[in-house]
């Protein structure tokens, strides 16, 4: 048997994650060991606290300890604006913006045909039932700019056609991006949502 069994065993969890290939995750192991007082035991015994108490938040789908986010209960987020994203991660990228002061709801997804991927697979039903139950003025679609997303605000704007305000996020020129590295797509977005100065 070897000595090293369960030390590989962890490299090759660690390699699964986003991001981590095989040396880079054995990277990660060594360096974990050798901090071993400082940051791995902590590391382990959080990652432990963590997968016991993780949960989706039964209102929007944000991931956090209790059964209701921090975000659907402060009174402070309860403007009448929801922002529905495709994934948790996405409303974590809004929420590290710091500008959206309202409340999200997360799909889990975008439709598409080609996976099998109806709206009773996402959680596009309870996003119709908390537009009447919230007394939700706005619903900022903030999906991403692929087929499979502009597909799916399509079909949530027809859903909620005529109950509420309906945006999107702008699309066309980043900051600081440069005419010539764009693709024909985003150029023709930002000409087609072009504004007065």
């Amino acid at each position: 048997m070897s000595s090293t069994k369960d030390i590989d065993a962890l490299i090759e969890l660690m390699a699964k994650l986003p991001g981590l290939g095989p040396r880079s995750a054995r990277r990660a192991v060594l360096h974990l060991i050798r901090k071993r007082a400082l940051l791995f035991t902590p590391l382990a015994d959080l990652m432990g606290d963590v997968a016991r108490a993780a949960r989706e938040c039964l209102n929007c789908g944000n991931v956090g300890t209790t059964d209701v986010c921090d975000i659907c209960t402060s009174e402070k987020r309860g403007n009448g604006q929801l922002c529905v994203v495709e994934d948790v991660a996405d409303l974590w990228a809004m929420e590290r913006a710091g500008v959206f002061k309202g409340r999200y709801h997360v799909l889990g997804g975008t439709l598409s045909a080609l996976d099998a991927v109806g709206p009773d697979e996402l959680r596009i039903p309870k996003l119709i039932d908390r537009v009447t139950s919230e007394e939700i003025t706005e619903v900022i679609l903030a999906l991403n700019a692929t087929i499979d997303g502009q597909t799916t605000a399509h079909y949530i704007a027809d859903q909620l056609d005529g109950q509420v305000t309906l945006t999107s996020l702008a699309q066309g020129v980043p900051i600081g991006g440069e005419l010539d590295y764009l693709d024909d797509g985003t150029i023709t977005a930002a000409l087609n949502a072009r504004k007065a100065l």
